[in-house]
């Protein structure tokens, strides 16, 4: 997606240890107009796999995934990182060790509301070692529902979540794969998409 490729290149700050700062319109600060062309590439790539569920993580993949369900026109199921008195009793629950907190952590969801009838589309702002997603795959599995593919809208390729979860069969679709990042220039390098 060269909208958002170029947007990186302009507003993408690089920082020591492959950090990729986009906050200023992906997951702090966000831009809407963005996220509708965001959305309806999402839509484009997986309209004809019956997803009538949105599921991602919190905290930075629910505004992403809240524009990409209104293409879809379903609802987005967000995992929680905490439980709550509002998200007490049968849950389903993966562990999912995050990289830049340092720490193993749950994620939670009610059964009440993913279950075997679901079709999920995954959502997420970022893929670099692919442990969140690999804990919404897991939800998933045990809730019974069937997993249509994950979509990201950034990718790091040198990092090694995307092809691990594609070395397990799923559907990833990202809209830009960065292939390498230089702090000290700030060049940023992309994959080239395949028809």
């Amino acid at each position: 997606m060269q909208l958002l490729k170029d947007r990186i290149r302009k507003d993408g700050k690089i920082k020591s240890g492959d950090v990729l700062k986009v906050d200023s319109f992906l997951n702090h600060q966000m831009d809407i107009h963005m996220f509708e062309e965001i959305g309806r590439e999402f839509h484009k790539r997986f309209a004809d796999s019956g997803v009538n569920k949105i599921l991602t993580i919190e905290a930075s993949g629910i505004g992403v995934a809240c524009v990409v369900a209104q293409y879809f026109g379903v609802p987005v199921l967000f995992a929680k990182k905490n439980k709550t008195k509002n998200i007490a009793g049968d849950v389903y629950t993966a562990k999912v060790m995050s990289f830049t907190l340092g720490r193993e952590y749950d994620i939670i969801v009610s059964k009440e509301f993913l279950g075997a009838g679901d079709r999920v589309l995954l959502i997420d702002d970022f893929l670099a070692n692919g442990k969140a997603m690999e804990g919404l795959v897991e939800l998933v599995k045990v809730s019974g529902a069937t997993l249509v593919g994950a979509g990201v809208v950034i990718e790091k390729g040198f990092q090694p979540g995307g092809a691990a979860l594609r070395g397990k069969g799923i559907r990833v679709e990202s809209l830009a794969i960065v292939e390498s990042m230089d702090e000290a220039t700030g060049e940023i390098t992309f994959r080239e998409e395949t028809a």
